[in-house]
């Protein structure tokens, strides 16, 4: 592709599309949404000869890296329970309280169905598609937090922004570390999962979600 092409994509899939899904006066679920773009993105990626498909998973660079990822994880999650303790108690550990069974199916389907998907599309695919318009190793990673974070306009919130900035710029130097999305999105898994646990869960979706997914399986 030309480089004009790939500002034209690169704009359409990371400026165009969270901001229409964003101010939609039409609400529709988000993860298909993901899908599709993660779809897209494999199948550029799958159709570049060029590409080291290894990337796409990868799970022996892990045990390496996991002390350092779990140092750090330690130290953020402590910090981030104390935030919540300190200025939001009424939020501590409310997704487990009132939804302790949708809590145990989102801690295991949240890494499947939505951090694989983002970490192939703004880490693999990003990583791959754009080193012409973002030479270095750090324009690289930065360009990829920045567009993560970008994505995450659509909870019209500014935490979710600034936390998914901080958590982009971890999750893409894992990756251009380790050339390994499972690690990247092992570290993207953890974070996320902490989140909803200690009850920031719903600044990462639409309110309506979890209490409509929590009363069909009362039934």
């Amino acid at each position: 592709m030309t480089q004009a092409a790939l500002i034209i994509e690169l704009l359409l899939l990371f400026l165009a599309l969270p901001l229409a899904y964003g101010f939609s006066p039409v609400r529709i679920p988000a993860l298909p949404l993901l899908w599709i773009a993660s779809g897209y993105a494999l199948w550029q990626l799958l159709g570049d000869q060029h590409f080291n498909r290894g990337y796409l998973w990868n799970a022996a660079r892990l045990p390496g890296h996991l002390p350092a990822i779990l140092a750090i994880f330690a130290a953020a999650a402590l910090l981030l329970w104390l935030g919540v303790h300190r200025f939001t108690p009424q939020l501590e550990w409310s997704f487990v309280r009132r939804h302790p069974a949708f809590w145990g199916v989102a801690m295991a389907a949240y890494p499947v169905l939505s951090v694989y998907p983002q970490g192939l599309l703004y880490r693999v695919f990003f990583f791959e598609r754009y080193a012409l318009l973002f030479p270095g190793r750090w324009t690289m990673i930065l360009a990829s937090a920045a567009a993560f974070a970008f994505l995450h306009i659509v909870f019209r919130n500014p935490l979710a922004v600034s936390l998914s900035f901080a958590g982009g710029i971890l999750f893409a130097f894992r990756y251009a570390e380790t050339g390994s999305l499972a690690t990247s999105a092992f570290e993207h898994a953890l974070y996320g999962c902490w989140l909803f646990t200690i009850g920031l869960g719903q600044y990462f979706y639409h309110g309506r979600a979890i209490g409509t997914v929590s009363t069909l399986m009362q039934r």
